[in-house]
């Protein structure tokens, strides 16, 4: 892969995972546009490396969040910030489950299926506009809420599908304050996504080469520098502007997808 394709990619991740229009659809698409021919492992790879860097970019947004939740941790104490956390955990374990046992199949579905990609995008469209038509409150996201946020995150493991995407509009559709299912949903991905990483650099089932490295660095940089804007951005505009406006977005781009499929 080459710098510029690297950094070009690393730029639609970190611009694309915080806004609900799917980073990894956009990324499948990228890769197709570019002309990428990676093995599916080694295309799953750069993938990893790039949510890795918007994880960070994340935690550097909420570090004072972070933070309080990770005093928390040692109080030992039943409150709203030790019950914030266990919902995480609750969210987390529908992903865990089906990434543990249908890894491999997911990996397959990041190879440049673009028609599939197109078609997901349409869904997640549709998934925004019920969710703009849902009235905002000051809810707060319950544990039941939070296992079935953490289903929508599981199916958002499809590429094409917005993990924001899927998660937000699920939190506002059961009746959560739109900011807090925002705050709830940049938050609940981190510990999934060091858990990945983690377990797949334990078990050596990421393929690399080391001349991979250079391209894999700027990638990683230009994710992590413009997922830093692009989260301080969301977190602001999910108070101000409606889902429906990303919901159009989704639809161009899936369309402009299945029809680009349709002509390779």
């Amino acid at each position: 892969m080459e710098i510029i394709d690297a950094i070009i990619l690393g730029v639609i991740q970190g611009l694309t995972e915080f806004l609900p229009v799917s980073s990894s659809g956009h990324l499948e698409i990228g890769k197709a546009i570019l002309g990428d021919n990676s093995m599916p492992e080694e295309s799953l790879l750069f993938t990893v490396v790039l949510h890795f860097a918007t994880a960070l970019s994340t935690m550097v947004v909420f570090r004072k969040d972070i933070l309080i939740l990770f005093k928390a941790l040692f109080t030992f104490k039943w409150n709203e910030d030790t019950k914030f956390i266990t919902k995480i955990i609750i969210s987390m374990t529908p992903a865990v489950i089906i990434g543990y046992n249908y890894e491999s199949q997911l990996a397959d579905l990041f190879g440049g299926n673009i028609q599939l990609v197109g078609f997901m995008l349409l869904l997640t469209a549709f998934l925004l506009y019920l969710a703009d038509k849902a009235k905002n409150t000051t809810k707060k996201v319950s544990f039941k809420n939070a296992l079935i946020i953490g289903f929508a995150q599981a199916i958002a493991m499809l590429p094409g599908i917005s993990r924001s995407g899927a998660t937000i509009s699920t939190s506002v559709l059961l009746g959560n304050d739109k900011t807090k299912a925002a705050r709830f949903s940049f938050l609940m991905v981190v510990p999934l996504i060091f858990g990945k990483i983690i377990k797949d650099i334990l078990t050596g089932e990421l393929t690399y080469d080391s001349s991979t490295f250079p391209a894999l660095s700027i990638g990683f940089l230009a994710a992590f520098i413009s997922g830093l804007f692009a989260c301080t951005w969301m977190i602001s505009l999910v108070k101000k502007s409606k889902l429906s406006y990303f919901a159009i977005y989704c639809i161009v781009v899936g369309l402009i997808a299945i029809g680009f499929s349709s002509m390779n």
